[in-house]
């Protein structure tokens, strides 16, 4: 085993790795760019190394500096983790010319593999069927047009050098060919600094199946058994579990021996995923190999009992796999969901801000992996995952995912928008629960997954003024505590009026709603005058939570009170009101329509037009990148851009004015 490695990565990998290492007693060195310097994998590691600016493409994607902090350190291999340089054939080569162990496969297989053009050539020569496409060098724009017509649409472009839904675009028509050509190159020049892409022939209500596989340096290769990832957003997953429901035993074993055949048939050494598509016929396809390890390889550790990072570093120091085939067998079922820092009501844009709150789930059968914690910042450089929540249950799917939901209902996150009520509707929906499934879940049941906030219950309400209450009276006996006289009735919080009941007005908005609630303190509780009815309430903390008495109930609630904000989580369901202030006008300001502004912080890419320009709905004026994520910004309506505010380049903030137009009259 090594005595020291290099983490040449971020995040909640980086930290996996490292405690993984640690607990085998293999000393950890992390690295980290000048926005990640108190990053948790940083402050866990031994020791930590400065690699540059915050933007991907100058620290992690710069080779040359994560090999010169492995030199001054003395690490003898690098773990890469996924994304950045895992799938890099290049670093590869240059960890060996280095004398540094590379942990992964070597760089010819990365090379073999890792182009999803020769992976999918050499599964051909190997009778392993593929999705008919194009995968050739040729990357002329109209030779690609002709391809995808001969091929027929809709069809898939697909960045031949990574994953992650990073250069990828669905394309159903011949007239949205080119736009969407040009923006996958970019995306995958940005993700993976090469622009090369394939088509390939879109399957329709397609099930998105990996078999996870591991060799060695012995020529012992063995499958982990399946995952479904049909539940994908922007082509990337968000909820992934194993063993995939409905998946027969005869197709398992022929998937799982098609994987193992790929995996052997190149020398493949460490941990790998062969992707397949699997249609509702029985028939599947292959799609590409991922050389590294998966972002949702917990759901095959749950089921296995099996570490694969360990694997990773056993195998990598020349040790043999640690079981066969024949000792491995599927325990109960695992689902992982992502959450992320996105807003699924604006087209899932990322977000950046600091996490004010974050609490995470824990108990039986639950796991939590994330690289975060409260008070880190999300930005503008970096994938916007916040962390993965994983349940198992011994007795399968139906008490996996109640385990899960209830899980769910206890994270709790303020400060980014984010993804958690999404989840917890896909998993209670119907479809999911019966095992449903396909690529297009999300867009297939959108009318109720993307459902609006509703108008917020009396009790929900009541909690979140009780809320407001309790910090209001904590802080008073605070600073009374710290007065240089304790006895004075300036100090009294017991809300006393001559002849009279402390009365006062709470204001609370969400979305475009006002609600307000008229308060009376008295000496055993408040009064409140909520828009369904009059209440007696009380409210006490117990520990980090509330307990809260409406009218002869108590119920158990957790809470987060700011001046600005209250978020109460109660009944499964987060809810976020304004503190408004009275004297601050109800109406507020509305934003005119004329006015184009960011709908994210990030970087201004591509500008189309000038000002003067006519155009017609919904053409393109310019390209916003964030997270190596574009969001294309289009003409609301018919009219002219009379301005363009920023360049190709240009950073931007969310909210900022990028363009003026003028609509069409008439």
């Amino acid at each position: 085993m090594f005595d020291k490695i290099l983490i040449a990565n971020r995040g909640e990998i980086a930290c996996r790795v490292g405690r993984t290492a640690q607990r085998l007693g293999v000393r950890t060195v992390a690295v980290y760019s000048d926005s990640d310097i108190d990053a948790q994998n940083v402050l866990q590691a031994d020791e930590a190394v400065r690699i540059g600016p915050a933007p991907a493409a100058e620290s992690y994607l710069v080779g040359e500096r994560i090999l010169q902090a492995a030199r001054s350190t003395g690490a003898q291999a690098i773990h890469p983790g996924y994304g950045f340089l895992s799938e890099n054939a290049a670093f590869a080569d240059a960890c060996e010319a280095a004398g540094i162990k590379f942990i992964g496969p070597s760089a010819k297989i990365i090379r073999t593999m890792g182009s999803k053009s020769s992976a999918k050539t050499l599964m051909e020569k190997a009778k392993v069927p593929v999705v008919p496409g194009y995968h050739g060098d040729d990357q002329n724009p109209d030779l690609l047009a002709e391809k995808a017509e001969s091929i027929g649409y809709p069809v898939l472009i697909k960045a031949s050098a990574g994953g992650g839904g990073k250069g990828m675009r669905l394309v159903s028509s011949a007239q949205d060919f080119g736009a969407s050509l040009e923006s996958a190159k970019r995306e995958a020049t940005s993700a993976f600094d090469d622009d090369h892409v394939l088509i390939e022939k879109f399957v329709t209500n397609p099930r998105h199946i990996e078999i996870q596989v591991f060799g060695d340096s012995h020529g012992n290769v063995v499958h982990l058994f399946e995952r479904d990832c049909s539940i994908q957003r922007r082509h990337q997953k968000i909820v992934e579990e194993a063993p995939a429901p409905g998946m027969s035993q005869r197709l398992r074993t022929k998937m799982g021996a098609a994987a193992v055949s790929a995996a052997r048939t190149i020398g493949y050494e460490g941990a790998g995923t062969v992707e397949f598509i699997a249609d509702g016929l029985g028939d599947f396809y292959f799609m590409e190999m991922n050389t590294r390890l998966q972002v949702e390889h917990p759901v095959t550790e749950m089921i296995t009992g099996q570490d694969l990072v360990e694997w990773q570093l056993r195998v990598a120091a020349g040790e043999v796999l640690p079981v066969h085939e024949k000792d491995l067998a599927i325990c109960g079922h695992a689902v992982e969901v992502r959450l992320y820092a996105e807003d699924p009501e604006r087209e899932f844009l990322p977000q950046t801000g600091t996490l004010r709150r974050l609490r995470l789930p824990q108990g039986e059968g639950i796991r939590c992996d994330s690289g975060i914690a409260e008070g880190d910042t999300i930005s503008i450089h970096y994938d916007p995952m916040i962390a993965k929540l994983i349940a198992w249950h011994p007795e399968g799917r139906a008490r996996a995912l109640r385990r899960l939901r209830r899980a769910l209902d206890q994270t709790e996150i303020v400060g980014l928008a984010n993804n958690i009520a999404l989840l917890q509707r896909v998993i209670d929906h119907r479809a999911f629960a019966e095992g449903d499934l396909d690529t297009g879940f999300i867009d297939t049941h959108a009318d109720e997954l993307m459902l609006k906030p509703s108008c917020p219950s009396d009790r929900t309400l009541a909690c979140a003024v009780l809320a407001i209450e309790l910090d209001r009276r904590e802080k008073a006996v605070a600073q009374a505590a710290q007065s240089s006289d304790p006895w004075s009735p300036w100090n009294e919080v017991n809300s006393w009026r001559l002849n009279d009941s402390g009365r006062h007005e709470i204001r609370l908005g969400q979305g475009e709603q006002i609600f307000v609630v008229q308060v009376s303190c008295e000496a055993t509780g408040h009064e409140l005058d909520l828009p369904g009815h009059h209440c007696q309430c009380a409210v006490e903390r117990d520990g980090e939570r509330l307990r809260v008495c409406i009218d002869d109930t108590w119920l158990s609630v957790s809470a987060h009170v700011e001046d600005t904000l209250v978020a109460i989580w109660l009944d499964g369901r987060q809810t976020i009101f304004n503190r408004l202030d009275a004297l601050v006008d109800e109406a507020g300001i509305e934003e005119s329509n004329d006015r184009m502004v960011a709908p994210m912080s990030g970087k201004v890419i591509q500008v189309f037009l000038d000002a003067g320009t006519a155009v017609e709905a919904g053409t393109p004026i310019l390209v916003l990148e964030a997270m190596k994520m574009e969001h294309i910004i289009t003409a609301p309506a018919d009219g002219t851009v009379s301005a363009v505010h920023f360049l190709a380049g240009d950073q931007v903030e969310e909210g900022a004015r990028l363009v003026d137009f003028e609509r069409k009259e008439g």
